[in-house]
């Protein structure tokens, strides 16, 4: 029976991927829940600020734990800190169907001048942030 050890951990490895997925998915949803609605309630809702800053603070996010992903000994090296963090997390906290979704709605509301300017500072400012968290970690 020297075959089945190897398949046993194999099971291993994916429930534990599939559990550290499931785990930063509800702790992804949760905070992008609790950010957008307190956003806002702050600052209203004609203009999609919740879900600019959610995908702002997610890139930059990303950014850093790829920086810190690249040191083979940290926690985000590993296969289930990556699951939990970018894919669960992450995957669950940014928001880029609601982007769609709400540039979409901006432009068929005869917006178009907004929704451009949404996209553009959107993806601007993701790009940028995703980069400053990488090098933020690589400067620390």
């Amino acid at each position: 029976m020297p075959e089945a050890e190897p398949v046993r951990k194999g099971w291993i490895a994916v429930l534990s991927g599939l559990l550290s997925v499931m785990v930063g998915s509800a702790l992804g949803g949760m905070t992008r829940y609790f950010i957008s609605g307190f956003v806002a309630r702050r600052v209203g809702e004609t203009f999609p600020w919740g879900t600019l800053i959610i995908n702002v603070s997610g890139a930059f996010l990303i950014g850093m734990f790829a920086a810190i992903a690249e040191n083979q000994t940290s926690l985000l090296a590993s296969a289930d800190g990556w699951l939990f963090a970018v894919t669960g997390f992450l995957g669950c906290y940014t928001t880029v169907s609601s982007f769609s979704l709400q540039s979409l709605a901006l432009a068929r509301d005869g917006e178009a001048a907004r929704a451009l300017g949404y996209v553009v500072i959107s993806v601007g400012l993701s790009l940028g942030a995703a980069a400053l968290g990488f090098y933020l970690v690589e400067w620390v």
